[in-house]
């Protein structure tokens, strides 16, 4: 029971902190139906909160893109399955990456150098380097440049659906139709 009820919490502060991220703890409390004091049962402050959210974040988006990986064998349907896992996972926890951000490709290089290499990440450069080796997309892109495109799109996708400029229905096929003809698909 204990478990399910910091679960409830922390899918509270993720909806409250997307929408306030000044909000407060007693905010997030009522959110998950706690009182305050359960709250600080769980979390010692709103810090540990935030990382709490933060490694839910990396299991959720580290299932759901593992998901859009095995969905298909081919590597555009792939790459395009992981570009919507990667605007649901983005729009979920959008307060987090505003917070943290996302790591560059040189940080990414250097994390499979040093054996922490993060085994999606490596699937999608590996989807990538193949496209290239078939010369579906030009060697001319880097693979560093593709890896910011693709970040930007989910970016800016999750940005485009917040303001309601964008019909809802449309947002993740523009999403794909942009970034697949910007790298040459």
């Amino acid at each position: 029971m204990m478990k399910d009820k910091r679960q409830d919490i922390i899918d509270a502060a993720i909806i409250v902190l997307n929408s306030d991220f000044s909000a407060g703890l007693d905010l997030i409390a009522e959110r998950a139906g706690v009182h305050k004091r359960t709250l600080h049962l769980h979390f010692k402050s709103r810090q540990e909160l935030i990382d709490s959210c933060k490694q839910d974040m990396m299991i959720t988006c580290q299932q759901a893109m593992t998901d859009a990986y095995e969905a298909s064998t081919i590597p555009t349907k792939q790459l395009e399955l992981m570009l919507y896992a990667g605007i649901d996972c983005g729009a979920k926890y959008a307060f987090l990456n505003k917070l943290y951000g996302r790591g560059a490709y040189s940080q990414v290089a250097d994390e499979e150098k040093n054996g922490t290499f993060d085994t999606i990440k490596h699937r999608w450069f590996k989807i990538i380097e193949q496209l290239q080796q078939e010369q579906i997309i030009n060697h001319q892109l880097s693979i560093a440049w593709i890896y910011t495109l693709f970040g930007g799109m989910i970016t800016n996708t999750i940005d485009a659906a917040t303001s309601g400029d964008v019909a809802p229905n449309d947002i993740k096929s523009f999403a794909w139709y942009s970034f697949s003809r910007s790298i040459g698909l």
